[in-house]
């Protein structure tokens, strides 16, 4: 008994948080830094949005502007979204499979405290002379070759931001291979731990491109390189291709998970088993594999051959299959099913909706002669936006609504996750749908003014903008309020839930399978 009381022993106060291993513990960081980061990459939004307000010059000047357009990018992608489904992954698959802990826990608490780090160097970048990167989150030379200081800090930035994600990766594959309770095959596993293996495996492959990018560009501005410099016999271009070989693989990394989200949630309110499951299985892995032989359609208009236009346009349009066929089983999953409408259940619909919205503009962007007109246009920002807030973030508040009892022990207020998913839905529709428009009129991206005819959507959009992040504080307020207390969740909080995570007790003790499971 003396070990197993041992065992219980953590260390509390802020020794707990700096040194955990703890899955649970990691998760929660994970989560939190991420929520806050959110609202950082949000509050850049709306400095983007009020300029956009009316044409001419209201609130920054162009350079910042752009600073702005880069930073939010860059936070909202590698410091909100990848780090939300890593703590969803750290909570979540030891408890999905039966495991005491992540294969790696000294790994898990360090590949967390590069975030803060790394995170802290990208807002610095804005505070230095000349001020932060603003050649766009695809850091394009020469823009990025030419930038000051800031750049430099932003390029270090996101080398630790993609350690981090690797080393999370590398643990999370360790797991799942290794640490499933007895009886769970790979295809008994849910299908949010299918989404994270084949995203960890995403990661592993893309992101040391990226890291190689980076490194290119530092030596070009440091040390006489020149990787991306014409004048010295370098190529733009060169850059492109190997930033959208980590860019592409990147749009899936983030969605993914998602999908594993979405999975997990339509069956319970439902009350149905996953239509397909097998078919979801190939479907992930396929879209995967496909993500990497399509990353020259952000490319059509840098004067390609045209065999090469005509390969990516087609292998583009070929992940619409295996999509499709993601969506049909949700759809299936719903059909005839009893289903009630709970705010992860809203978080799901909603997000399956307007993730297919995406992938139908993404349809549109992968027809090359079309491209050329929305290339780099308002229309792109949209189907941008409809893929990952529609695919990421609405996964994620779903997730967070689906699990939050089973962390807290309390159950949420549903009203309240109700009027955050509403106005949530409501504000982004607003704010991004008539941005197809200004596309299709000709707006470009990452301007600060505009002609006269572009006003009334910017300002609907802006209005759109103001009302989605103001609905976030519903969200900090009700998540907040769970944790403190309230009513009591059961052990499976969801009548319709199944899977292992639900037979241990809300809240989940410190450890959670001290002997693993027996899966049937």
């Amino acid at each position: 008994m003396a070990t197993a009381h041992h065992d219980e022993h953590h260390p509390s106060g802020i020794m707990r948080w700096l040194t955990t291993t703890n899955h649970k513990d990691i998760g929660t960081l994970y989560l939190v830094f991420a929520f806050t980061m959110a609202l950082v990459g949000g509050l850049m939004s709306l400095v983007i949005r009020s300029e956009l307000w009316q044409p001419g010059l209201q609130v920054t000047d162009p350079h910042f502007f752009n600073q702005m357009a880069t930073v939010h990018a860059l936070v909202m992608i590698f410091g909100f979204v990848m780090p939300a489904f890593t703590g969803l992954a750290n909570w979540m698959v030891p408890m999905m499979i039966g495991a005491p802990d992540m294969a790696l826990p000294r790994l898990n608490n360090w590949s967390f405290w590069i975030l803060p780090f790394a995170a802290t160097l990208l807002m610095l970048s804005l505070f230095m002379p000349g001020g932060g990167p603003s050649g766009g989150w695809t850091i394009y030379p020469p823009l990025s070759v030419q930038g000051g200081i800031g750049t430099d800090f932003a390029l270090l930035s996101i080398h630790m931001l993609g350690m981090s994600s690797i080393l999370g990766s590398i643990n999370i594959i360790a797991t799942i291979l290794n640490m499933r309770a007895p009886g769970m095959t790979l295809m008994k596993m849910p299908m949010f731990c299918w989404g994270w293996l084949i995203t960890a495996f995403l990661l592993i492959a893309s992101m040391p491109v990226l890291a190689g990018a980076v490194t290119m560009l530092i030596t070009d501005r440091h040390f006489g390189t020149h990787f991306f410099d014409a004048a010295g016999g370098g190529d733009p271009v060169l850059f492109q291709h190997v930033f959208w070989f980590f860019g592409h693989p990147e749009v899936y990394i983030l969605v993914l998970p998602a999908f594993g989200v979405f999975s997990q949630i339509i069956p319970t309110f439902a009350r149905k088993p996953l239509f397909g499951y097998v078919s979801m299985v190939y479907a992930t892995a396929t879209i995967a594999f496909l993500s990497f032989i399509v990353w020259a359609h952000h490319m059509y208009t840098v004067g390609m051959p045209m065999g090469g236009e005509l390969f990516f346009m087609y292998a583009t349009m070929l992940i619409a299959v295996p999509t499709g066929v993601k969506i049909f089983n949700w759809v299936s999953t719903m059909w005839r099913g009893s289903m009630t409408f709970e705010t992860p259940m809203l978080w799901a619909i909603g997000g399956v909706f307007i993730f297919a919205i995406g992938g139908f503009s993404g349809l549109m962007l992968a027809i090359t002669p079309a491209d050329f007109q929305y290339h780099d246009t308002y229309f792109v920002v949209a189907h941008f936006h409809y893929v990952i807030i529609g695919g990421s973030v609405f996964a994620l508040f779903g997730a967070v609504t689906y699990w939050l009892p089973k962390w807290t022990g309390h159950m949420y207020n549903e009203t309240l996750g109700k009027w955050h998913f509403w106005l949530t839905m409501i504000g982004f529709n607003l704010t991004f749908f008539p941005q197809h428009f200004l596309g299709l009129a000709g707006m470009p991206r990452r301007i600060p003014d505009y002609a006269l005819q572009f006003t009334e959507f910017n300002q609907w959009s802006t209005v759109g903008a103001f009302l989605t992040i103001g609905a976030q504080l519903i969200f900090f307020y009700y998540a907040i309020q769970s944790m403190k207390g309230g009513v009591k969740a059961t052990d499976k909080v969801w009548e319709g839930s199944e899977g292992l995570e639900w037979t241990l007790p809300s809240p989940p003790p410190y450890h959670s399978f001290t002997v693993a499971p027996k899966v049937k």
